[in-house]
């Protein structure tokens, strides 16, 4: 069984923390920048090693008696990982005292193979001052009375600050469902990053590597500051990581994303910061293609799949001056660049957020190229 994801250095079958960590890192950018071999690479930027993972994804198996929180293997079974090496230590704490909620607050594990129980995934994030957001994947409501009654008995234990449930219902793989139950009085957990403070929602996503995520957004801060531009959007912009840390006098920002909780989060971000930026919940690939106008620069952060040709192809014939792009993905990245011959690779940056894996994130500055 293969846990490069999950892995630590004390689990044997994980073939990626076999190999030294320099090596891996090394191998990385070798993976990447022949993707991309016209790009301007500059040093990558290491990890840790371990204790590096601000989140805990963990699917629960097992018993209530003997739960397991990590992964399954083929035959759907549990496999414990409660103390895997890549999770901050104080997740690591955490996570058996959580276990021993499962208990005490009768949330029988759900079954892969025979498709029965309630809990099937809990979710921990642990912010930069120790403080925890704990969210219970559940298959119905019918626990929730009993987690309300065992919650001060947790909270007298970990300094939870957000409690909630979400609710996924189908069996199928995929995490958690739409609707979400807040079970504390807080329903936001600050994340300290460099100066500037993030308020995350329950189902805001937020880097997993809180120190690489603080070296990214000060990468593209200072890309920003070299282009100097009057105006920002911020593409896919999260609960607005770049647009906060690129907000200056003088400059206008506008973030853009289709999630409505990153939306408010950001905004509250701003507010409590008294950081001048808007954001707005919608696509940003028809924000742009809807806009009379564009930017002088735009930060885009999309998914896996890249910002697509429609958007590609829209910076392109635009008057945008700059592009900064935060990908995770070299190879949607290339596709993307070739349809952008007008703006010029000349920054480009490998920062490894997801250590012990074969997952990169790479930070590309463009520039238009003046015309002739």
């Amino acid at each position: 069984m293969d846990c490069s994801y999950y892995g630590a250095r004390r689990c044997r079958s994980c073939r990626w923390i076999e190999q030294p960590y320099d090596e891996q890192l090394a191998a990385k950018q070798r993976r990447v920048a022949a993707v991309l071999p016209e790009l301007p690479w500059r040093p990558a930027v290491a990890s840790a090693e371990e204790g590096f993972r601000n989140k805990a994804k963990m699917v629960v198996a097992g018993t209530l008696d003997e739960p397991t929180l990590g992964i399954l293997d083929p035959r759907g079974i549990g496999v414990d990982l409660r103390e895997c090496g890549l999770h901050d230590t104080r997740l690591q704490a955490a996570l058996p005292v959580l276990a021993e909620l499962v208990g005490r607050a009768g949330l029988t594990p759900y079954s892969v193979p025979d498709r029965r129980g309630e809990l099937k995934h809990l979710l921990v994030t642990v912010s930069p001052e120790g403080d925890l957001m704990v969210r219970w994947v559940l298959r119905s409501t019918e626990p929730v009375p009993r987690l309300r009654k065992h919650l001060p008995w947790l909270v007298e234990r970990l300094p939870v600050r957000v409690a909630s449930v979400n609710l996924q219902p189908a069996h199928k793989a995929v995490l958690e469902g739409p609707e979400e139950i807040v079970l504390t009085p807080r329903d936001t957990l600050p994340m300290r990053v460099n100066d500037h403070v993030l308020q995350l929602r329950p189902r805001s996503f937020f880097q997993t590597n809180t120190e690489v995520a603080a070296r990214l957004y000060r990468e593209a801060a200072a890309l920003v500051e070299s282009a100097s531009p009057g105006s920002v959007w911020d593409l896919y912009c999260g609960v607005g990581g770049f647009a906060l840390h690129v907000a200056a006098p003088g400059r206008s920002v506008l973030g853009v994303e289709t999630s409505e909780q990153a939306v408010t989060s950001a905004r509250l971000s701003a507010r409590e910061a008294g950081i001048e930026a808007e954001f707005l919940a919608g696509d940003a690939t028809a924000f742009a293609l809807s806009s009379t106008a564009a930017p002088e620069l735009a930060i885009v952060n999309p998914p896996r799949r890249g910002i697509g040709p429609e958007l590609a192809t829209w910076l392109e014939r635009s008057t945008v001056e700059h592009v900064v792009y935060s990908s995770c993905n070299a190879e949607t990245l290339a596709r993307d660049l070739a349809l952008m011959p007008s703006l010029r690779p000349v920054s480009a940056r490998l920062l490894d957020m997801f250590p012990h894996t074969d997952h990169h994130e790479v930070l590309v500055l463009l520039t238009r190229r003046a015309t002739s």
